[in-house]
């Protein structure tokens, strides 16, 4: 398998090549959004690659490989794209390693423009903690942004059932600010489907998982969470944030 920091040839074939324009992709959404809820998530990626072959990803936290793992069996060789911040646990840098040497996928490593280094000395130190947000939109926001200006939809691993927030995420929709088409195949996965894939299939996970951190981010921005907890209540601990601002 091949790790690789720009894109490179698939060994699947796609029907679209060219980029449509955000008016097309929209209509498209809004054709088959409501005909596709109900589909298995094998038949969602299938679209996907059907419909925008080379113009679709995948993206992942390396929390685990499920979707990555979905993915290779539709469409070997399709682009994972992982965003290093800089700030990632070892742990979650070692899943990404072994995904890239176990699965057939193009694993694509983004960063940011600056290193952490860089911004401390233009931001000051420690700006995941002064600045939460603008240190999200630095390290995460705009280079994902970045990386998906080749692609005209990618598909996350997004879950309804992960928090309240999540609860109407649709399974495709249509994200207004990157002018893209978002892709959830797994959005309405229970916890328990998402641990009998696991087990079923001897999918990757990355070990925190098994060390009480159900959501993984950034290591100063995650602690472990109790048992009850919601699961995303290790992420950004003691503040009001809930999310980083990609979806």
């Amino acid at each position: 398998m091949t790790t690789a920091t720009t894109a490179s040839a698939r060994n699947f074939k796609g029907t679209h090549t060219a980029g449509r324009s955000p008016e097309e992709l929209r209509e498209l959404v809004s054709h088959v959004g409501a005909e596709l809820e109900l589909a298995p998530a094998e038949h969602i990626i299938e679209w996907a690659v059907a419909t925008f072959g080379e113009r679709f990803c995948i993206t992942s936290s390396m929390g685990d490989a499920v979707l990555a793992h979905l993915a290779a069996k539709v469409a070997p060789g399709v682009d994972v794209v992982f965003l290093d911040t800089g700030y990632h646990f070892v742990e979650t840098l070692g899943t990404r390693d072994a995904v890239a040497a176990t699965m057939d996928v193009n694993l694509i490593t983004i960063t940011p423009v600056q290193s952490v280094a860089e911004q401390d000395a233009e931001h000051g130190a420690d700006l995941y903690r002064t600045d939460p947000d603008a240190c999200c939109a630095l390290r995460k926001v705009a280079p994902l942004a970045a990386s998906l200006a080749s692609y005209d939809a990618w598909a996350t691993g997004l879950r309804r059932a992960e928090t309240h927030n999540r609860v109407i995420a649709p399974v495709i929709g249509w994200d207004a600010r990157k002018g893209k088409v978002k892709v959830s195949p797994l959005a309405r996965w229970s916890d328990e489907q998402v641990e009998q894939y696991i087990a079923e299939n001897g999918v990757l996970v990355n070990p925190l998982v098994y060390d009480g951190y159900p959501s993984i981010g950034c290591a100063p921005c995650t602690r472990r969470v109790a048992p009850g907890e919601d699961s995303r209540s290790g992420r950004w601990a003691g503040t009001a944030k809930t999310e980083c601002g990609i979806h």
